[in-house]
């Protein structure tokens, strides 16, 4: 039986670069990034995004590609009768958690998006911190943003690959970025906006810790959507006339450049207005409105931007629901639709804890933390990474290697060169890379 494809190149990338440039790249790096030394952690996520999110993003596209499988069920068809298959099965559990606290910050966007439209959160006198406050803080709110974010990802899954995300990610990215650049703009041109540049740009290394090591390889995976399998799934609807490390490369670079982007439309905006980059997760929430409230007709360009944040948040939620659902739909003996309602309700009751820890839950914690943090803290630095390492394991040790060196040359020009510097990344620089931020976060380096 034939099974789905996207449509065309663009449309992979397209919805690959979704699935990687959303709360990862524009709500989660300004504050992580803010948090552990700004230009320091940048530059330690660039050297991660390339050395090991670059070749991990390649590994899921051939084992996707090469399996044309969706994730559990690719390990099984390429390492039949083993137990490869948990590989599989651990990302869609990791999928499953993650999406249960994106799902929450995805609701504050929604809420946002519907606040700005209708004139509710620009105004004369306005208290950004505290409307973030009282958003989080009410569980109605945050419950009814978290249900319908859910309820437009499964309408999206429910319609397939072509008719659902490739239609939703090919048009409005491009906007994203043009909007991304208005904002830029505008915030480079804030009085004190220069000392917001110098902490992003201008790296001082004694700011940095082990614990934001951690947290920058954790950011890279996060970005990148990779350590879960989602691009395995994605990459099992791919045709043989794309060259893996050519997309694999485009959505390294579009991502690293809106992390850039981000970080040079939120703290130039920072340091203008006196507010520390240490906000936390309600960063972008407070610096938007006050960036766009200083520039003419900056309701109506916070509208926009906050519809096409949205967007760009949904695609990357796309990824995390799709592998789940097509986990469940691989053989065709259940309905895409009646799964996608399915899941959407379960994750629902998932992200209810997530959803009220800033309100009637805000007392309980794990290790310390919330729900929400200690969920994020699972996924983001252990979870990822560890999903990762056992990718790097399969794709080096237990997959065919004609196979692999076949799906990665298919359609590419690169010189041999570039396959066994890939093969002796995967080798070698990701699994002890990994191996060393896990010792260390141990403490015993």
């Amino acid at each position: 039986m034939n099974r789905e494809q996207w449509s065309s190149k663009l449309g992979f990338i397209m919805a690959s670069a979704g699935a990687a440039i959303g709360l990862g790249a524009i709500w989660k790096f300004p504050y992580v990034a803010g948090m552990n030394g700004g230009a320091a952690f940048f530059l330690i996520f660039i050297l991660f995004t390339v050395l090991i999110g670059l070749p991990m993003l390649i590994s899921e596209f051939v084992i996707g590609r090469g399996a044309k499988k969706e994730a559990i069920t690719a390990y099984k068809t390429l390492a039949p009768n083993s137990k490869w298959k948990i590989v599989g099965q651990f990302g869609v559990l990791g999928s499953f958690l993650l999406l249960s606290f994106y799902s929450v910050v995805g609701g504050w966007v929604l809420i946002y998006t519907f606040l700005s439209i209708t004139g509710q959160v620009i105004g004369e006198g306005a208290n950004y911190p505290d409307l973030f406050g009282s958003i989080t803080a009410s569980p109605f709110i945050t419950l009814t943003g978290l249900a319908t974010f859910l309820l437009i990802n499964v309408m999206v899954i429910s319609l397939g690959i072509k008719n659902g995300i490739e239609k939703a990610s090919k048009y409005m990215m491009p906007l994203l970025f043009i909007f991304f650049i208005v904002l830029v703009v505008r915030s480079l041109t804030l009085e004190g906006a220069m000392e917001g540049v110098s902490f992003f740009l201008k790296p001082n290394f004694s700011s940095v810790t082990a614990g934001g090591v951690l947290y920058a390889l954790g950011q890279s995976f996060f970005a990148l959507a990779v350590g879960f399998s989602c691009m395995v799934t994605y990459s099992s609807y791919l045709g043989e006339k794309v060259s893996i490390p050519n997309a694999a490369s485009s959505v390294v670079l579009m991502n690293i450049f809106v992390s850039l982007l981000a970080g040079l439309a939120i703290f130039p905006a920072v340091f203008a207005f006196g507010l520390e980059p240490t906000e936390g997760p309600g960063l972008l929430f407070v610096i938007l409105p006050t960036v766009f409230a200083e520039i003419p007709l900056g309701g109506l360009f916070l509208s926009l931007f906050m519809l096409l944040f949205l967007f760009a948040t949904l695609t990357s939620s796309f990824s995390l629901l799709e592998i789940i659902v097509s986990a469940f739909t691989e053989n065709k003996e259940r309905s895409r639709k009646r799964v996608s309602w399915v899941s959407g309700s379960i994750m629902f009751i998932a992200g209810i804890p997530a959803a009220l820890s800033m309100s009637t839950l805000s007392n309980f914690t794990i290790f310390g933390k919330t729900v929400f943090d200690a969920t994020d803290y699972l996924v983001s630095n252990i979870m990822l990474p560890l999903g990762s390492f056992l990718i790097a394991m399969f794709i080096v040790y237990r997959m065919d290697k004609s196979l692999v060196e076949k799906e990665f040359k298919l359609a590419t020009s690169e010189s041999i060169g570039w396959y066994s510097a890939w093969v002796f990344l995967m080798k070698w620089v990701v699994p002890i890379t990994i191996l060393i931020v896990y010792v260390n976060m141990l403490g015993v380096l």
